[in-house]
């Protein structure tokens, strides 16, 4: 089966800096699920999954704006330190999670203070260039359901 829109994706992936870093790898997790032609995953990552078919494996290197986008200039932000998930005890330069009106996001902490911390929203992968090694495990037809939510459910996709 092809990957085309309306179908349920599972993939496993490496990804890795232009220096050759590997920055996130699925290796030991069940593969990520993904509802194709409906946004779900980067840009430029679905863009090269189409056509593909289970059994492939790719590289793609993706700019910036195909991936986490560039830096934006004025992304830091003051917030208090309970907002922070992800860690008891915070450092500059560690991830955080922090609930959003957009949704749950990754912050880089920046600074730290006794009750407020300043942290950077851009995306800890932003400004960079990035490869995907991507081995396709599963191409199926989403369920209607999935199509009106949007989303791949079950396993290595949403769970409602």
């Amino acid at each position: 089966m092809i990957i085309e829109n309306d179908k349920v994706v599972q993939f496993k992936y490496k990804l890795s800096d232009t220096q050759e870093n590997v920055l996130e790898t699925s290796d030991d997790k069940v593969p990520m699920a993904y509802l194709h032609g409906h946004n779900n995953i980067l840009s430029g990552l679905e863009k090269a999954m189409e056509g593909k078919q289970v059994g492939d494996n790719f590289s793609v290197t993706l700019s910036p704006q195909d991936a986490y986008g560039e830096i934006q200039p004025n992304a830091e932000q003051r917030v208090p330190v309970k907002h922070l998930q992800g860690a008891k005890k915070w450092k500059k330069g560690m991830i955080a999670v922090v609930n959003t009106e957009q949704g749950r996001r990754q912050v880089t902490v920046t600074k730290v203070g006794k009750f407020m911390v300043t942290v950077d929203f851009n995306h800890p992968f932003a400004g960079k260039e990035l490869t995907f090694d991507v081995d396709i495990v599963d191409v199926r037809d989403a369920t209607n359901e999935e199509i009106a939510h949007g989303h791949a459910h079950g396993v290595g996709g949403h769970q409602h």
